[in-house]
């Protein structure tokens, strides 16, 4: 009879502690250490991207593989395009006057 309520005893404080340990954790996702010099920004099909530094070249491509945009030389902070194609997820490399690669998957309605 002790040694039953010894163990609901244990059993209870384990649960306890799992639990207390268990809600310790934080669910929050880090921020990135360093963000991308960029932005990537949408409305409809017209994408627009602003960087902090010069953009030296573009590139964009669809999800299954299509290249639509491969623009060498922009030598400028911004760019604007249109999306002339019927799919929703793209991706777009710039590479940036200092050299940097950067790239990003972006969605469209």
């Amino acid at each position: 009879m002790m040694c039953r309520s010894i163990r609901s005893i244990f059993a209870i404080a384990f649960v306890l502690l799992f639990i207390n340990f268990c809600s310790a954790q934080g669910n929050d996702i880090p921020a990135k250490a360093n963000p991308d010099p960029f932005r990537v920004l949408t409305s409809g099909k017209q994408v627009t991207i602003k960087a902090a530094k010069t953009i030296k070249s573009i590139m964009v491509w669809t999800a299954s593989g299509h290249r639509i945009i491969e623009q060498k030389d922009v030598n400028a902070s911004s760019y604007n395009f249109k999306i002339n194609v019927s799919e929703k997820v793209f991706f777009v490399m710039l590479q940036l006057a200092d050299g940097k690669t950067y790239s990003e998957k972006i969605g469209i309605r």
